[in-house]
């Protein structure tokens, strides 16, 4: 018996050997880019492509300065930040309130308008340019950030409300009730009960159309021309296409793109399991 246990014991360590070796691989390929990426924009032009060690013999920080100032990398990074803020705050409001009113209210073709929100999403977004350029256009919304804003906002709106949906169906209604006794409205219910408990599926709401917003660039080259309302995307590709040959200033430019939403979603990495599963229990 001792023996058996002993060959399940072993087997069992081998198993997770491999996986962790396994895992250790994946997340290598992974983060090597990355550290390539930043150690290139610490080199110089002439000791990129020279120096093959993993750490650059010199640091050439100048490389970040001219960047941010002369590849106009601060109105750029300004642009993203206002962008990302508020399609993530407009799409947290709608998407909460929306999702709060299919769960809990009953209404006339409640069932019919949710599944046109979850069949928005099977339509490419490349599949929509020509009717939303048009709109967009006769709004005289083209070349502006609120045109933008709000076409982002639409973008992440359908996954949001089927995430945050499937959050308050699982919603104790004792708690509705027992707000309702205490003189709460429909609103007041959605932001004293619902919102506090939905924290887990709003983080995962916010990371994802953080980083959408962060990394969009198909519907920013479609609806912004100036420089001055460029994001961090697009204003990358007008960058690449002036420093093309020098590769260190580029480098940085696309650390400096890359680092801000990083550091976001490693800081909020834990609740995205969390609020994936958090439609099952709610607490």
């Amino acid at each position: 018996m001792k023996l058996f246990r002993n060959r399940y014991i072993a087997e069992l360590a081998a198993k997770n050997a491999v996986v962790h070796v396994f895992l250790m691989i994946v997340t290598v390929s992974c983060l090597f880019p990355i550290f390539w990426m930043v150690r290139s924009s610490l080199m110089t032009n002439a000791t990129i492509f020279t120096d093959q060690s993993l750490f650059p013999k010199e640091v050439h920080w100048q490389n970040y300065l001219e960047a941010w100032t002369k590849g106009n990398f601060a109105v750029y990074c300004l642009n993203s930040i206002i962008y990302t803020v508020s399609v993530v705050f407009g799409i947290v409001v709608v998407a909460s309130m929306a999702a709060f009113a299919f769960s809990r209210l009953h209404f006339w073709g409640r069932d019919v308008i949710f599944y046109m929100f979850v069949a928005a999403m099977m339509i490419p977004l490349p599949g929509s340019f020509v009717p939303l350029f048009v709109m967009m256009n006769k709004m005289h919304l083209i070349n502006t950030r609120l045109g933008y804003i709000l076409c982002m906002i639409n973008v992440g709106l359908s996954l949001s409300i089927l995430l945050l949906k499937t959050f308050f169906d699982k919603m104790p209604s004792d708690l509705e009730d027992a707000a309702r006794i205490d003189g709460c409205n429909r609103l007041q219910i959605w932001w004293h009960v619902a919102l506090p408990l939905a924290r887990p599926a709003l983080a995962v709401v916010v990371i994802y159309n953080s980083l959408n917003v962060w990394n969009e660039y198909i519907l920013a080259s479609l609806l912004l021309n100036d420089k001055d309302l460029m994001p961090l995307q697009k204003g990358l590709m007008v960058f690449n296409g002036a420093y093309l040959t020098d590769y260190p200033v580029l480098m940085a430019g696309l650390t400096m793109t890359a680092l801000p939403i990083i550091v976001v979603y490693l800081m909020m990495q834990k609740h995205i399991v969390k609020g994936l599963s958090s439609g099952a229990i709610v607490g």
